[in-house]
């Protein structure tokens, strides 16, 4: 299993959170997902197929692209 944190600029509220959890949960693989509006993190957990670009993806479809690093 692989696990990320990362920053997402764009949440401004527990609908956001909702947004991107219901998003990436729907992508196969993905195990868990967790958002924090004060911090504006997301964390992920995903086991294949699941890759990170296609968890990156899916975010930046839906216009919570993680920050780049």
């Amino acid at each position: 299993m692989e696990k990320k944190t990362f920053q997402v600029p764009n949440i401004g509220c527990d609908g956001c959170v909702k947004t991107i959890k219901d998003e990436v949960s729907s992508l196969q693989g993905v195990r868990f997902v967790s958002g924090d509006v004060d911090t504006k993190t997301v964390t992920v957990e995903w086991d294949k197929p699941a890759t990170w670009q296609q968890i990156q993806e899916a975010l930046t479809k839906i216009e919570y692209a993680p920050a780049q690093a």
